[in-house]
């Protein structure tokens, strides 16, 4: 069978592993995307499986003979280039970037390092390392980056953990929180403005961004439930931000997603500061939601490709970092 919209024959991508569940935070999430990105894969004729590694070995994907694994885990061990690395031993092709750019953008702090170092605009932070958060130390992070103020897990996703600090008694709290969930508190400067995300697929010089979404959340509370569990939220695609506006947003996200070595698929979050329309890179998910409420597949939907093509698309990029040798070198 041939998928029409995309000419791709879907008898090629061979028996296909959709991972999704893990043990990260995140769990009840992936196990929402994996769902939906397994339905629209067996919709489109694929051979597709659902694989829980918090259930499985990696180990049986090889003994099983997949030929592909379609990665819609979130957080950790399966965002942050563990689970590509096991896949790259393995020699199983996967979707979305590999090791190393899983693993940076995984961490926000690392993520900020390498964004700084090119030029592109990321708010002001300050780290705390656990040596480092002691409540001398906490209570001078307002001096440095202002009122109010966000802190949260580097090393996590979907808002867990996160608080908005607006005042100097908030802050042990807020980092005490954060701490439950990544042992390295970031504190990050508050940008008051729009919130917007901006999709990209695609590799290299053949990556494109997306059409941008702007999010419009009750008094500005883009959390865990709101992203997930509520209908309060809402999204404008097209954003209807100025055409100049729109552009040069999609063209900072490609540089990110480029610069911090990204390929298949990814998705950027912004703000636009409203004092000077500003945009500032927050962070870069390398393995977006694929839920009822995700962003990429809006996006995809308002540049003319559906729910099953994504999913076509996204997993017809599957690649390793390093290809495999041909037998006998």
């Amino acid at each position: 069978m041939t998928h029409t919209e995309l000419n791709i024959d879907v008898k090629v991508l061979g028996k296909v592993a959709v991972l999704m569940g893990g043990t990260s935070a995140e769990r009840e999430v992936s196990l929402m995307s994996g769902s939906g990105v397994l339905q629209a894969l067996r919709s489109s004729g694929v051979d597709a499986h659902a694989f829980d590694p918090a259930h499985h070995e990696l180990g049986d994907l090889k003994r099983d003979g997949y030929a592909r694994a379609f990665i819609a885990l979130h957080g950790r061990h399966g965002e942050d280039g563990t689970v590509q690395g096991a896949l790259e031993l393995l020699g199983i092709p996967y979707t979305g970037p590999g090791v190393m750019a899983s693993a940076i953008a995984m961490d926000k702090v690392m993520t900020k390092r390498v964004w700084t170092a090119e030029g592109l605009p990321t708010p002001r932070y300050v780290w705390l390392a656990p040596d480092r958060q002691q409540r001398e130390v906490v209570r001078t992070v307002p001096d440095e980056l202002g009122l109010p103020l966000i802190v949260k897990p580097p090393r996590e996703g979907s808002s867990i953990g996160v608080t908005k600090v607006r005042g100097y008694s908030d802050m042990q709290e807020a980092v005490a929180l954060s701490a439950k969930y990544d042992p390295d508190v970031l504190c990050e400067e508050f940008i008051d403005g729009e919130e917007v995300t901006c999709p990209v697929l695609g590799q290299g010089a053949d990556a494109r961004a997306l059409p941008v979404i702007r999010i419009v959340a009750p008094d500005g509370a883009y959390d865990y439930q709101n992203k997930y569990f509520t209908d309060d939220v809402k999204y404008q695609c097209p954003s209807g931000l100025p055409e100049a506006e729109e552009r040069e947003i999609q063209r900072i996200v490609l540089q990110a997603y480029r610069t911090l070595g990204c390929r298949g698929w990814g998705r950027a979050d912004l703000m636009i500061r409203a004092s000077d329309r500003k945009p500032f890179l927050l962070e870069m998910n390398t393995s977006p939601g694929m839920t009822g409420h995700s962003l990429v597949p809006m996006s995809a939907r308002a540049s003319g490709i559906s729910y099953e093509a994504l999913c076509l698309r996204i997993l017809a990029s599957a690649a390793l970092d390093t290809p495999a040798r041909p037998k006998g070198d």
